[in-house]
């Protein structure tokens, strides 16, 4: 029987401060930054300490092995970084040497944007050689991923019903990304019309997975009086950014008189600055400028549902490799 494996793909994150440069030119791929925009980004991550996305994640790795071993299947899982170590062609000519020959690779980003978890898939092809591969596109609507959301989500709000006596209303938030990447180019412009960042037809799924995934949340966690969904931490770059934007759906909350929300990032599969820094010191911030406790259920990190969600699309792949 050929020797599988299940590859794990994830954002990278550097592990000191002096490292973010480096860091930052493999997230645009070498396009020059502003130098304030790196300051920015370093203050940051001075003011959290450090980022654990990678250890959480290589964590995460052993708990979906452990839960593939439990259903009899024997795959190592390993995890491979796009923007930094371990870099993902390091990873999976480390597989190839291992002697893996079937591989089950998931995206740790739920919600598939073809452009940027395109460039997961491509960094994979790029080094699989005779690997044979089946990549998980998208796992957005999965139940068990709302399921772990919605744990961690059921135990913030009875600790906020303890504390106020009542179930308090929830910011449901979702990375940005640019308004170039996930919208198709407009047609009647013509020569004018922007080059198209995926193939096939229609506009990219990213926005609309986003929402759907904080609807499932939703509607597993009884007793939530409102909710409202959000995209957080736009970027530097140029051009627009989806929304709306965190700071002005808190804007507009505030105007309904509300004055205890969680916001809960169903984007993210772990702690990292977005939800360290964006989340923790700078929505806070601005919520309580606005009147408002903000606080956040705790991310899913080392959740046995969200191992379990993962193990179970890592188990079909390698039903199909076997096909």
């Amino acid at each position: 029987m050929s020797k599988r494996a299940v590859l794990l793909l994830a954002h990278g994150t550097p592990e000191t401060v002096e490292q973010i440069p480096e860091y930052l030119r493999n997230v645009v791929s070498g396009r020059p930054l502003p130098e304030h925009v790196i300051e920015e980004i370093k203050h940051r991550y001075s003011l959290i300490g450090r980022s654990p996305l990678t250890e959480i994640t290589l964590e995460q790795g052993r708990l979906v092995e452990a839960e593939l071993v439990m259903e009899g299947i024997e795959a190592q899982v390993y995890v491979g970084m796009r923007n930094w170590k371990p870099y993902i062609p390091d990873v999976v000519r480390k597989m190839r040497a291992d002697g893996v020959e079937k591989a089950a690779v998931i995206c740790l980003a739920p919600q598939n944007s073809r452009t940027s978890v395109g460039l997961y898939k491509r960094a994979v092809q790029a080094e699989a050689g005779a690997l044979n591969i089946d990549f998980t596109e998208g796992w957005a609507l999965d139940p068990l991923l709302a399921e772990a959301f919605a744990e961690r989500l059921r135990a913030a709000e009875e600790r906020m019903k303890h504390e106020t006596g009542a179930f308090v209303p929830v910011l449901f938030t979702a990375h940005s990304v640019p308004t170039r990447t996930v919208e198709p180019p407009d047609v009647s412009a013509g020569e004018n019309a922007g080059p198209r960042l995926w193939p096939g037809e229609g506009s990219d799924p990213y926005a609309e997975e986003a929402r759907r995934t904080a609807e499932l949340v939703a509607e597993r966690v009884a007793g939530i009086p409102k909710w409202w969904f959000a995209f957080q931490s736009q970027g530097a770059s140029g051009g627009p950014w989806i929304g709306p934007t965190v700071e002005e759906t808190l804007t507009a909350i505030a105007e309904e008189r509300v004055k205890t929300l969680l916001l809960q990032p169903i984007g993210f599969l772990c702690d990292h600055v977005e939800i360290l820094y964006d989340v923790d010191i700078a929505f806070k911030e601005y919520a309580a400028k606005l009147g408002i406790r903000l606080e956040r259920p705790e991310s899913l990190n080392a959740s046995t549902t969200l191992a379990r969600a993962i193990a179970g699309l890592a188990k079909a792949g390698l039903h199909r490799l076997q096909g």
